[in-house]
């Protein structure tokens, strides 16, 4: 049964009828050996990633880290029981099943954009070294971090623009959600002849990063225009305070 992707394959051993007392017990002594071993691996893996990413995911400390390399664990234990098979990593499906659940995006298209910008290694899977990173920013990126992630989130194919026609994509997407006009397509035209407007400094008919930085500078409002890719505070408080509740409860013992 596999039990984390830090545990390794638990083995059970029974007595035969008509067995050797002493060789089940030796077989016994020795599958518990083996036990204790991949617990001593596990411990020494989670070490050594809690060490590594304390280092990279800069926004967390090391029991933070340690908590959040646990949750991913879990939620991969989760993927493997309901798929039947071993998984090594959070799969599209279940990525935005979390990014659903615990920060409440609903929106298909901005959670599709958010796997890929964790995605940094482009295999359709998010490791667990993706998943701390990327929540480092995700949830407390700086402005310049943040101002970078939406920026690539926007920039549907790439290239290091916002071209028009992303921008008419991405408010369409998530304007449809709203009642249904005559000419619906026309409105989106006009917002996408606002937003330029205000954000394009250049004047060449698509968003650069350094327009896009401009105007979120400018007007901080202005971060997640295209679409809601960042969590709100509320559901960030409420992910951190369950994920780290252990943290925060032994803190709270130390102190009194």
């Amino acid at each position: 049964m596999i039990t984390s992707s830090f545990v390794s394959i638990d083995t059970c051993v029974a007595a035969r009828p008509g067995s050797v007392p002493g060789g089940t017990a030796r077989v016994a002594r020795a599958a518990a050996a083996q036990r204790r071993g991949a617990a001593a691996m596990s411990r020494k893996r989670l070490q050594q990633l809690t060490e590594s990413l304390g280092r990279s995911a800069r926004h967390f400390n090391k029991s933070e880290v340690e908590c959040l390399i646990k949750l991913f664990d879990s939620l991969v234990a989760k993927s493997s029981s309901s798929n039947h098979h071993a998984v090594v990593g959070l799969d599209h499906d279940m990525f935005r099943d979390t990014l659903h659940s615990a920060f409440g995006l609903t929106d298909d298209m901005m959670m599709d954009r958010v796997f890929r910008i964790f995605d940094t290694a482009c295999d359709n899977c998010i490791s667990v070294v993706e998943w701390v990173e990327g929540l480092s920013v995700f949830l407390r990126g700086t402005l310049d971090e943040r101002i970078k992630f939406c920026f690539e989130v926007y920039d549907l194919n790439g290239d290091g623009y916002i071209s028009r026609e992303e921008m008419f994509q991405m408010l369409k997407n998530s304007l449809l959600k709203q009642p249904a006009e005559d000419h619906p397509d026309e409105g989106i035209k006009d917002l996408v002849d606002i937003a330029l407007k205000k954000m394009d400094h250049d004047e060449d008919g698509k968003l650069s990063f350094a327009d896009f930085e401009k105007a979120v500078r400018d007007e901080n409002l202005l971060l997640e225009a295209f679409g809601p890719c960042l969590p709100d505070l509320k559901s960030s408080m409420a992910f951190e305070q369950k994920t780290f509740r252990k943290i925060h409860e032994l803190s709270f013992h130390v102190e009194h």
